[in-house]
């Protein structure tokens, strides 16, 4: 029996497809011309500087993409871009965020970044994802947990990848920094990875600087190092709600009686303790009271100012590094020479610092 079907069978048949009209494409082709024009990097100076000026969001969000570019052509054009911001800059309360894994940085943001819009600010964050030693990738999440604050027109929230850098912060946060300040932002989060040991450069770049920490997680005052203590202007403690506040209650007496310890910081600020809820939204308006009252304190002896001028001198001396750095290992005959140094490390012929030394030798 043949399984052929006639084609007055196929006429017949119920499951014949009726030809319908033709379907309009899925995709706007308007749309997607006018999102890759707005993709490009590759733009005039003016339209960064401009669009920067005028607050635009999306030009503001390129414009720190081209400064965090790796390109030399990129780099070049940054370097002017910011000339052209940094006079407009400069007139914003920067604010440190750092604490453990799992104090609730992005959530304590989140409220606190709400509340401040709330008050007419205009808000920045800075959000530094940790990245991947070895895909060097970066998840970038914290903006999917930050809903709320993502749909705030007074809010701007950039997370960037560390890049490996020390401190927890991107290397290029400053120059960001530089960018929305120009864009009309008052206040500067900077949320650091929370590394613990390495907050140097994420404090050399802020105003204040403010700990988050948690209770009932072990021993407080073991959590983090001296270190980090010392930079702090306050440390807070998160999730202080339901069953666990009685136990943030204490770790906050703990934090209180430690910092007793410690000698009053250049600011003549005697760093502050607290308790926040991110959930309840309490203890929020206090932190930034907290803050408020430092920014006066600091100001009337003039620390503050005198602060931001060390930040930059210290910035100049960093830039110096890092361009020497730059030129040092761009330099084609280096490269050839390291290939070498290397493959003798290998073969142990040579040491890592002989290597090193013979490298630097005869070097202009």
């Amino acid at each position: 029996m043949s399984n052929k079907i006639s084609k007055a069978q196929k006429e017949q048949s119920a499951l014949k497809v009726q030809e319908g009209i033709e379907q309009p494409p899925v995709i706007n082709s308007s749309a997607v011309a006018l999102m890759k024009g707005r993709s490009k990097v590759d733009q005039p100076d003016s339209y960064y500087i401009d669009g920067v000026l005028k607050g635009d969001r999306i030009i503001l969000a390129k414009a720190i993409t081209l400064i965090e570019s790796a390109l030399p052509k990129h780099r070049e054009q940054a370097m002017r871009v910011l000339a052209g911001c940094i006079p407009h800059s400069g007139n914003s309360i920067r604010i440190g965020i750092t604490g453990v894994p799992g104090a609730g940085k992005s959530t304590f943001i989140e409220a606190f970044g709400k509340h401040l819009t709330n008050l007419k600010h205009r808000v920045a964050i800075l959000a530094i994802d940790p990245s991947s030693t070895r895909s060097k990738g970066s998840i970038l999440g914290d903006k999917t947990r930050m809903e709320e604050l993502s749909t705030d027109p007074n809010a701007f929230i950039r997370p960037s990848p560390s890049g490996g850098s020390l401190g927890g912060v991107a290397r290029k946060t400053y120059e960001t920094i530089i960018l929305c300040e120009a864009a009309g932002y008052d206040v500067i989060l900077v949320e650091t990875v929370g590394v613990g040991q390495s907050e140097t450069a994420a404090h050399s770049m802020v105003d204040f600087f403010l700990l988050l920490m948690l209770a009932g997680a072990g021993d407080e005052l073991q959590g983090i190092k001296r270190g980090i203590i010392e930079m702090s202007d306050a440390i807070i403690i998160n999730k202080a709600d339901g069953d666990n506040k009685t136990a943030a209650q204490r770790a906050q007496a703990q934090y209180k009686n430690a910092l007793h310890l410690f000698p009053l910081p250049p600011s003549g600020w005697e760093p502050r303790t607290g308790l926040c809820s991110s959930i309840e939204k309490t203890g929020i308006d206090e932190v930034w009271k907290m803050i408020e009252e430092y920014l006066h304190d600091t100001r009337k002896n003039g620390y503050f100012s005198n602060n931001r001028q060390r930040q930059e001198i210290a910035r100049f001396r960093k830039t110096i590094e890092d361009i020497l750095i730059n030129n040092f290992f761009e330099n084609q005959d280096i490269k050839q020479k390291i290939a070498t140094m290397e493959k003798a490390i290998g073969e142990k012929t040579i040491s890592a610092y002989s290597a090193a030394e013979e490298l630097f030798k005869n070097q202009s």
